[in-house]
């Protein structure tokens, strides 16, 4: 697969995935689709072979080779599903002078501003009081629409958004007492809206992902923090698949929620990695011990979005790590551990990054600008399994719509390949 034939793919699973539940399932049809057996939590599980889980909008994948032993350690590429956004709120149905609008809660921490005056859709899953899940992704169907310049002469000097009064966006007219947004969503998902029971619904941007630039070097879609690492690792874990490896067991975690704290069953705070490491493991026959010697001998790649030096804010970066766009993935580095890379770390992704032949770059923040962090120092924390940060550099990070290089999200795949079939 070339960088180009990379890119196209994954803006076709960004255009599947507006929720995280929906970027599970799609990653859940594209490992089935490979060869991939999904397991139910609640059965027992075979052994070796090729599997995946999925448990809400998270997804584990997993192959376990025939000559894996109670110690053989795990390779872990860990990501997330889920990206900054607005949450549907309880009684969602709002509007005033004859608009409809919705009432919704902001998820994480998007730049709000980028969500103005785009065609944006609801996105996620519908709950019978059964326990039965349907998703639904509406298309475009709502806007947050913009104060006209002429109402506002001092936008441009600055604008603040209230969060709860002027973010409620607009997706009909009509009589807001007598307008269901809820049965809306359950026409469009095919389901009685007198059965649901429950909802977790989002807002996703509607616009296909699109490559431009004077030499198309450049990327554009909405949610590539995280799609760009969770599809990687997909890509080099169905290709892993296919090729001669080390005695290791490759292991795919995209965990839901890290843009709110990872505090959930399926977030990386939560047991859903060390379930399957521990379930896989005791099908090998390990004893505690056993297992403790298989964490001993594993290896976890945080793979998550990085910053790109930005050309209109040179000074809100570190002057001498410089990182652009197209230059590699970033090997994220931060002295107070909110990154997880360690020396030892660092070593290993070089020796990855020369096997794979690609290229990467270092990225520290501003002492002056305050680093945010990931799911790699949550996973070395529960699991005391070695674990480094690493990511695809962006710019408008948060953003609706994120920008990338062509080519950084393909040299991920390529190393993340090397990785899931060698010892480290």
């Amino acid at each position: 697969m070339t960088s180009v034939e990379h890119i196209l793919d994954l803006r076709d699973f960004i255009e599947a995935s507006p929720s995280s539940f929906h970027a599970a399932r799609e990653a859940g049809r594209r490992l089935a689709a490979a060869g991939f057996t999904q397991l139910d939590e609640a059965a027992a599980w075979p052994v070796h072979g090729k599997f995946f889980m999925i448990r809400d909008g998270a997804v584990m994948a997993w192959i376990v080779p025939e000559d894996a032993t109670t110690t053989t350690g795990f390779n872990i590429l860990g990501a997330h599903t889920d990206s900054p956004s607005f949450k549907l709120k309880p009684k969602p149905t709002t509007g005033r002078f004859g608009w409809l609008q919705a009432g919704v809660e902001v998820y994480g921490g998007p730049l709000i501003n980028s969500w103005l005056d785009r065609e944006l859709q609801f996105a996620g899953r519908l709950v019978d009081r059964d326990g039965t899940e349907t998703l639904v992704a509406t298309g475009p169907l709502l806007r947050f629409p913009q104060l006209a310049i002429h109402l506002d002469r001092a936008v441009n000097d600055g604008l603040k958004l209230d969060k709860q009064y002027q973010m409620n966006p607009v997706w009909g007219q009509g009589d807001a007492g007598q307008a269901d947004l809820l049965g809306l969503l359950a026409d469009r998902a095919g389901v009685d809206a007198a059965t649901i029971g429950g909802y977790d619904i989002i807002v996703a941007d509607t616009q296909p992902g699109q490559v431009f630039g004077a030499n198309n070097e450049f990327f554009a879609a909405g949610r590539m923090d995280n799609l760009t690492s969770v599809h990687a690792g997909l890509v080099a874990l169905i290709a892993a698949a296919d090729k001669p490896a080390a005695n290791v067991i490759p292991v795919l975690a995209a965990f839901d929620h890290e843009e709110i704290g990872s505090g959930s069953r399926s977030g990386a705070c939560g047991p859903i990695l060390e379930d399957v490491l521990t379930r896989v493991s005791d099908g090998l026959g390990a004893s505690v011990s056993d297992r403790r010697r298989a964490f001993s001998n594993s290896f976890c790649v945080s793979a998550d979005a990085g910053h790109a030096v930005h050309p209109n804010y040179g000074e809100r970066h570190d002057p001498a790590n410089l990182p652009v766009l197209n230059g590699g993935p970033l090997l994220k580095i931060n002295a107070n551990q909110r990154y997880a890379t360690d020396g030892v770390g660092a070593a290993v992704w070089a020796g990855l990054c020369e096997k794979a032949g690609a290229p990467y770059q270092e990225f520290v923040s501003n002492n002056n600008v305050p680093c945010g962090s990931t799911i790699g120092p949550l996973t070395a924390t529960r699991l005391g399994i070695r674990t480094l940060d690493v990511g695809t550099p962006l710019l408008s990070m948060h953003s609706a719509r994120e920008l990338c290089g062509v080519d950084d999200p393909h040299h991920l795949a390529l190393i993340t390949g090397v990785f899931f079939t060698a010892a480290v």
